[in-house]
């Protein structure tokens, strides 16, 4: 059964020669920022390529209640901001949605400017702890008043008279880290974050774009971060990169589908994000960054993918896990293809996504006449080659989108077709998949 009702059984089959270019959705984790660094800017920020999702629009509704005009005209948001400081307290409540990112990076937009705002969100968000988030906030003198557990509905009151803070993030987390640096801004002197362990680092480029002094410094402590309060921020027109873990599927389907040659444009490179490209690269597959370029303080470039006959298995080093967490599923597809053993370790985080992604994936594979070893925190693929994965199975996809669309790109490349029980939740991150997997020449399509 699909969260949307009825499932919507899917299959894939063989497909060769894929070809032509593949427009992945824009990057949601840039999206957000972008409207909110946008509405604490001096002047007209304007944004292209920005991710039309329910969770980014919720983030453009909250950014007016504060004061911001934010108005889409053609492909281009234009983003009138109010300065840093410069919220007006919203005259409603703020609806974040179904958007942990969102509502936790707006509270710590607002948490130093001396207004009140009430949040809530959906039944999922209003489960969700914010003490997380909450914590940190009251150093600079914010208050919260929540339901108990620290839950929405939630209203925070502003700092009057904000201080600055040192403060290291407990559980790697880019949210916290997010909201620390953005409560900063409003508070006099330096404010600090300190990571043991490395996050996703969009905000510290995006706020130096925008013009803030920051600066990240590897120490014994960890990773430390220091932005000096009240700057001016100066309005920019950014592009927004396309998603990396969406582009993770029409460059595996590239890989492991005869004759095929696929341009995916404008991919987010951030070394934090994009791990799985690098490990195709070491397993011999002919991918290539194109027009390797920086946009809104981004590494950017157009990945070609080409059909790699060779590909071997590879040790995957543990400290890559972070950066490409969301794409293991996709790799042990492309592991099935390749030639010997693809040892993936410090992955049990795989275990608590939408679904045990580890389990999902080596009963799916098991069943296409794939072997799979598994511990708790580890997986091996053994490959079989090019073009000897019988296939023919119908999988699980245990309400997970990504687990649906890994196992229609392995049956483009099996010997006998793969059915995937429910492809319905692929909606929630990837709407386009299907439409765009056919654009190229894939053979995906709902079972009628």
């Amino acid at each position: 059964m699909s969260s949307h009702g009825e499932a919507i059984p899917m299959i894939a089959r063989r497909s060769t020669g894929l070809s032509g270019e593949a427009h992945v959705p824009g990057d949601k984790s840039i999206s957000h920022r972008a409207l909110i660094l946008g509405a604490l800017a001096v002047g007209e920020t304007r944004v292209t390529g920005l991710l039309e999702g329910q969770d980014v629009l919720d983030t453009a509704k909250a950014m007016r209640a504060f004061g911001a005009e934010v108005e889409k005209r053609g492909d281009t948001w234009h983003v009138q901001g109010v300065g840093v400081g410069g919220f007006a307290e919203p005259d409603q409540v703020i609806d974040c949605g179904n958007s942990g990112t969102g509502v936790r990076l707006i509270m710590g937009a607002m948490a130093t400017t001396p207004i009140a705002a009430t949040f809530t969100g959906d039944a999922s968000l209003n489960k969700r702890p914010m003490a997380r988030i909450t914590d940190p906030l009251a150093l600079f003198g914010a208050q919260a008043y929540g339901r108990s557990g620290g839950r929405l509905p939630m209203t925070i009151l502003g700092a009057r008279d904000p201080l600055p803070v040192r403060y290291a993030t407990p559980v790697p987390s880019a949210q916290v880290k997010s909201a620390v640096l953005l409560a900063g801004l409003a508070a006099p002197g330096e404010t600090v974050v300190i990571e043991r362990e490395a996050t996703r680092d969009h905000s510290e480029r995006m706020l130096a774009g925008f013009g803030a002094t920051v600066t990240t410094e590897e120490t014994n402590e960890g990773r430390v971060i220091t932005l000096t309060g009240q700057p001016e921020l100066a309005p920019q027109d950014i592009v927004v990169p396309r998603d990396p873990s969406s582009a993770a599927f029409p460059v595996c389907a590239a890989l492991i589908c005869e004759g095929s040659d696929v341009l995916v444009p404008n991919i987010g490179l951030n070394p934090t994000r994009a791990g799985l490209f690098f490990t195709l690269r070491e397993m011999g597959a002919d991918l290539t960054f194109e027009n390797e370029r920086e946009e809104g303080g981004e590494p950017v470039a157009d990945l070609r993918a080409r059909f790699s006959p060779d590909l071997k298995g590879v040790e995957v080093p543990p400290h890559r896990a972070a950066s490409m967490i969301d794409e293991y599923p996709v790799l042990s597809v492309v592991a099935a293809f390749a030639e010997g053993k693809t040892y993936m370790p410090g992955v049990k985080e795989l275990r608590v996504k939408e679904s045990d992604r580890i389990d999902a994936m080596a009963v799916g594979l098991r069943a296409n006449g794939v072997a799979v070893e598994e511990g708790e925190d580890w997986w091996t693929v053994h490959g079989r080659g090019h073009g000897n994965v019988p296939g023919g199975a119908e999988v699980q996809s245990h309400l997970d989108h990504r687990i649906a669309m890994s196992f229609l790109i392995l049956g483009l490349a099996t010997k006998d077709p793969v059915r995937v029980d429910d492809g319905g939740p692929i909606a929630t991150s990837f709407p386009i998949f299907e439409g765009l997997m056919a654009g190229l020449g894939a053979e995906i399509g709902r079972v009628e």
